[in-house]
């Protein structure tokens, strides 16, 4: 993360207003001159439970706390980014690299808190839907040139040339409408990756090779102009403790619910008995295509409704926002 900031202050990419520190009592020195809200991040992975939007100073100095004297995140938070709170609506931008060229994928929407409503603590993801109604075209002109380009040049300008998945977190500001830059990762992402796929119907394999090839210049993708949304199915206690080893049921009939449906597996397995069983905390991807938001949620939660698993949950109000645009 203070990596990124860093490569953003440089090469001019707008990102939020942000100060990185490692000591607790100079990061809440900050945080009282910035005042609330603010955002604590743990500069490295922690499995999307490293992000504190404090909305008052109380819940920013114990954000601190736990992650530079308590040391909740390990080494990802020895070191914290207190970051400017942005209010806006998010999304997510992929780009594909090749070191010198970047091809632009598709967008989605993710939900990151665990209850529906968006309350409760931040997940790896409890849903997601592409392609995000936020991000039109110009839009995409607009991420491609100010933030993925320039991410690009100043990567290879540093000598260190990035091939691969871009994934843009982005802030489309609520005043000015316009995208600034909350985190980037070098992956798919997931559950971002299951509706990517969904509507993705080039040839994924060729054009990943292009990529290693240097040679996406001349590369154009097709996709699908109809939704997919995946919904979620996780183990009871998630993003806290929870049970491993239930046994999940009727994964063949949720799948016949509709040609549409694919159900993606993250965290099971087969036990000796030949059960399929629950053994991590996000589990299950339900994923659907529709011919709009209404259509995709419908069938993916028809899919949902018919997988038996009591020691399992999921939220119920996926694709609000893009429900509102719509």
């Amino acid at each position: 993360m203070d990596f990124m900031k860093k490569l953003c202050d440089k090469y001019n990419i707008p990102t939020a207003k942000y100060q990185t520190f490692t000591d607790a009592a100079e990061a809440k020195k900050y945080v009282k001159h910035e005042g609330a809200p603010i955002v604590v991040k743990a500069d490295g992975l922690a499995a999307g439970k490293g992000v504190v939007v404090a909305m008052t100073l109380d819940e920013a100095f114990e954000a601190i706390d736990s992650m530079l004297v308590e040391g909740s995140f390990g080494s990802a938070g020895s070191r914290v980014i207190i970051e400017e709170f942005l209010e806006g609506e998010e999304a997510s931008f992929f780009a594909l690299v090749d070191g010198e060229n970047a091809l632009p994928l598709e967008s989605a929407q993710d939900h990151k808190r665990v209850g529906d409503g968006d309350v409760g603590p931040n997940t790896g993801g409890m849903s997601a839907y592409s392609p995000a109604p936020i991000v039109t075209d110009e839009l995409k002109r607009m991420v491609m040139e100010n933030l993925i380009i320039p991410t690009v040049k100043g990567m290879a300008a540093e000598g260190c040339k990035f091939v691969g998945v871009l994934y843009a977190g982005l802030m489309i500001e609520k005043k000015s409408g316009l995208p600034k830059l909350i985190e980037y990762n070098v992956r798919f992402g997931d559950p971002e990756c299951q509706v990517l796929m969904m509507r993705l119907e080039s040839d994924l394999a060729q054009v990943l090779l292009s990529a290693c090839q240097g040679e996406l210049r001349n590369v154009s993708l097709s996709w699908s102009s109809k939704m997919a949304m995946v919904v979620v199915m996780a183990s009871q206690g998630y993003p806290e403790s929870y049970m491993k080893g239930t046994v999940i049921k009727n994964l063949d009939k949720a799948e016949q619910v509709s040609p549409a449906v694919k159900i993606f597996h993250a965290g099971t397995a087969l036990d000796g008995d030949g059960n399929l069983v629950a053994v991590g905390g996000r589990v299950l991807g339900v994923t659907a295509k529709g011919k709009d938001i209404e259509e995709a949620r419908e069938r993916a939660y028809d899919a949902v409704d018919a997988v038996d698993w009591p020691e399992g949950f999921f939220r119920r109000d996926i694709g609000w926002r893009a429900l509102r645009h719509s």
